[in-house]
Parts: structure tokens; C-alpha cells; sequence
């Protein structure tokens, strides 16, 4: 077999196996959900790091880190990819200073280095947006809210 054969090969049993993959967490999602209709005893199934899941990352940090950054105006929000940035936002009680948020998910795994976030800060100087530093405090209470909230999902999910 000729290296560019064998390249076309790996490829298409690779997306076979991915193809496979889908539709096996697709139908075991889908057999859970029904199995909740039965009135019988539900099967507990570990969801440990929710990697059955339609979406590119973890789906626990993908809805926590959602939900955190609800307060400010999306600007995208691609699952595939992990990424969530959100439109400038003022708080209301400081016109004068605005944030804005991105959120990158690494991994399908739940573990803290599996996301980052990054803020960018501005501070109305005479009518004109300037840049002005964010103190890192501000992103780690970030981070870690997005983690507590995902950890919460995932133990609830596991109790249901």
C-alpha cells in the first residue's frame, strides 16, 4: 500500500470510528432518556467527565461557564470549538468601566486546567474607552466559580 493510500485509509477509518462512536453516545442517550418512562429502576451510569455528549468540550464547564457569564451580551458562543466571548458589558452602579469576557474550554475532561478565561477591562477617560489592566484575582474567582458550578452539575447529574 502506498503512503498516500495509507493516509486515505487511516482518515476514513478513522471518521468511521468516530461515526460509530456518535452514534453509540447518541443511542445510549437516547436509551436513558426512555428508560425514564418506564417506571422502572433507572440504570446508574457513570457521567464522570460527560464526554458523551454532542458538543466538542466538556459539557458540565461548557453550561457552568454559560451560565456564569449570562450577566453580559454574547457575542459567540461556539460548543464545538469551547469558546464564549461576550460583548462589552457596564455595570449599571459604574457607567464608567467595562468588561469584557473569554471563556476557551481545553478539554472534554473536568479538571481545572481545562479552561481559561481572559478579561479585558476598559475605564471611560473624557468620553474615550481606554484600556486599564484587570487584576488576576478578578479571572481566578472566574475560573473558579465556572468550576464549582460545573463540579455541581456533574453531582447532580450522577444523583438523578
Amino acid at each position: 500500500m502506498t503512503r498516500a493510500n495509507s493516509a486515505t485509509f487511516a482518515k476514513a477509518t478513522g471518521r468511521r470510528a468516530f461515526s460509530r462512536t456518535l452514534g453509540l453516545a447518541l443511542l445510549g442517550v437516547s436509551m436513558v432518556g426512555l428508560s425514564a418512562c418506564g417506571g422502572g429502576a433507572r440504570p446508574r451510569t457513570e457521567l464522570s467527565a460527560a464526554q458523551l455528549n454532542t458538543i466538542g468540550v466538556n459539557a458540565y464547564l461548557w453550561r457552568a461557564a454559560l451560565d456564569t457569564v449570562s450577566f453580559a451580551p454574547l457575542l459567540q458562543a461556539d460548543s464545538s470549538g469551547g469558546v464564549i466571548v461576550t460583548d462589552w458589558y457596564s455595570n449599571p452602579s459604574n457607567p464608567n468601566e467595562r468588561v469584557k469576557l473569554t471563556v476557551t474550554i481545553l478539554d472534554q475532561d473536568l479538571r481545572a486546567d481545562a479552561l481559561r478565561v481572559a478579561a479585558s477591562r476598559q475605564v471611560n477617560e473624557a468620553g474615550n474607552w481606554v484600556e486599564a489592566p484587570v487584576q488576576a484575582a478578578t479571572v481566578q474567582k472566574l475560573e473558579d466559580i465556572i468550576l464549582t458550578k460545573a463540579r455541581d452539575l456533574r453531582r447532580q447529574a450522577i444523583a438523578s
